[in-house]
């Protein structure tokens, strides 16, 4: 039992992982498993030990209350930097259809810019021949029916 270790040093006591140390008194009591914290009753946090001597069962409160703090934000910055990221992808492809669709278009005018070439030079080859119906060309191909 943990009260025989009463009165004697903090390190045997805190050998039993069931004890509970407190310097008020200098006792060794069985912790209170039913409540997570030990009651003030029982023993101040400031002057109660457990796991080991040299830290207050209230430095050690807060202690695994900044460990966690520090992993939840930890954990909220990696969730906020991976939506982030995807939202960035996701207007990358953006960027990247709207600079295919403005090549398209140039090649889809320069095809046009061809044909129109083409074009001009058949009628060219076509006025030469008389093959044209044009109005300053009094002369016409005349066609029998």
């Amino acid at each position: 039992a943990c009260s025989e270790f009463s009165k004697r040093s903090c390190e045997e006591c805190l050998k039993n992982v069931s004890c509970l140390w407190c310097y008020t008194n200098d006792t060794c009591i069985d912790y209170p498993v039913r409540s997570i914290l030990p009651p003030s009753s029982l023993c101040s946090l400031s002057k109660a030990r457990w796991g080991v001597c040299w830290i207050n069962f209230e430095a050690l409160i807060i202690a695994i209350a900044v460990v966690a703090g520090l992993i939840l934000v930890s954990i909220t910055v990696c969730c906020c930097y991976c939506c982030y990221c995807r939202r960035r992808s996701r207007s990358r492809p953006d960027e990247e259809e709207e600079r295919l669709a403005r090549k398209r278009e140039e090649r889809r005018l320069q095809s046009l810019q061809r044909k129109h070439e083409r074009k001009l030079k058949h009628d060219e080859i076509r006025k030469k021949y008389g093959l044209l119906q044009d109005s300053d060309n009094p002369y016409s191909r005349f066609e029998n029916e």
